[in-house]
């Protein structure tokens, strides 16, 4: 028998509810002091993994997440050469930020994912940034972070790239023309989007498809007794710091696209509950792909005040007040990042 779409909202109502009861059972749970502390090692490679009080959105969610069940993390940061070696021979008991690998699977026990790293092709406004893979930039000049991990397609892609400090530093190469484009972390880009969207339209060309994709895992060592342990309930925290704002919140973003529910259709998912008068017009996905519908009735809706709107008419207009506390995003207000144009 077909729902109708009151019955499915309900439904989908109080699927939440049960999520948000586990979630306030496992906070419950967490004792007062912490009684693991995991060693845990990576790369300096913001603004995802360096030392606190710099950008590091992956550390940051991690140590959210395993601090919900009373483990602690410290991470050591080494040289890109050294790591790989630091993370299988014993020395630490995982990290934080890895990518998947035969190699490291041997070893290592892997969460889901819980955030991907995709990089997105930016040139200055009016640029052809229709590039469908590294491959075709070459004989383009690129600027890319030193020390970042790109992997063997950036050596074989043909292009020249120009190393730079940061982000930041990869935005300034673009806009005053030493190189033709910048690569950029997806989270950056919105970012940019958010914080400075007048500047953005006005000076960049944004790319729409990423030109190489990698979920992010914690990984922990398959000899650690609690291993499994901790990676089952690390996964068991992150749909509810999605719908709980967690994840806005440290990865410093106005929309989230994500599945709240666990019915594998991702919604939209604003930072508060007075998201304002008119539906994104963008939104940073979490995973590039996600499960299609199964029916035509299943669809993206729009998570806000505990429930899910499968149109953003639906939502109702209590909530489409303007926030007050809501950042213009017509201003510059990063606290993060600091983009000069």
């Amino acid at each position: 028998m077909q729902l109708s779409i009151g019955s499915r909202h309900r439904n989908r109502h109080l699927t939440l509810a049960a999520v948000a009861a586990l979630a306030f059972i496992a906070a419950s749970l967490v004792v007062s002091t912490q009684t693991t502390e995991l060693r845990l090692v990576s790369t300096a490679w913001p603004p995802f993994t360096t030392a606190p009080g710099q950008p590091r959105f992956a550390l940051d969610l991690v140590e959210a997440a395993l601090g919900r069940f009373g483990v602690g993390a410290r991470t050591t940061i080494v040289d890109a050469a050294q790591f790989t070696t630091a993370l299988l021979k014993g020395r630490f008991d995982g990290s934080a930020a890895a990518w998947k690998d035969a190699e490291r699977e041997r070893t290592l026990l892997f969460s889901q994912p819980y955030l991907e790293n995709r990089l997105i092709l930016l040139g200055r406004r009016g640029a052809d940034v229709s590039a469908a893979g590294l491959g075709d930039l070459h004989g383009k000049r690129v600027a890319i972070v030193e020390g970042y991990s790109y992997g063997d397609a950036i050596d074989n892609a043909g292009a020249t790239f120009v190393r730079s400090r940061s982000e930041e530093d990869s935005l300034k190469l673009l806009l005053n023309r030493s190189v033709d484009y910048t690569l950029m972390d997806e989270i950056v880009v919105q970012y940019l989007v958010d914080n400075y969207a007048n500047e953005a339209r006005a000076k960049l060309q944004l790319g729409s498809k990423p030109l190489l994709v990698r979920p992010l895992y914690l990984a922990i060592r398959r000899d650690r007794p609690d291993a499994a342990s901790i990676i089952d309930r690390f996964n068991a925290q992150l749909r509810g710091m999605i719908a709980d704002r967690t994840y806005h919140r440290l990865l410093h973003v106005a929309w989230i696209r994500a599945d709240v529910d666990g019915d594998g259709i991702a919604e939209y998912v604003p930072a508060n509950d007075r998201p304002g008068p008119v539906a994104p017009d963008h939104a940073y996905a979490l995973f590039s792909t996600e499960p299609p519908a199964t029916s035509p009735a299943k669809k993206s809706g729009f998570y806000v005040g505990g429930n899910i709107y499968e149109e953003w008419a639906s939502v109702p207009d209590s909530y489409k007040d303007i926030n007050s506390q809501q950042p213009d995003a017509s201003r510059s207000t990063g606290t993060i990042f600091r983009f000069s144009w």
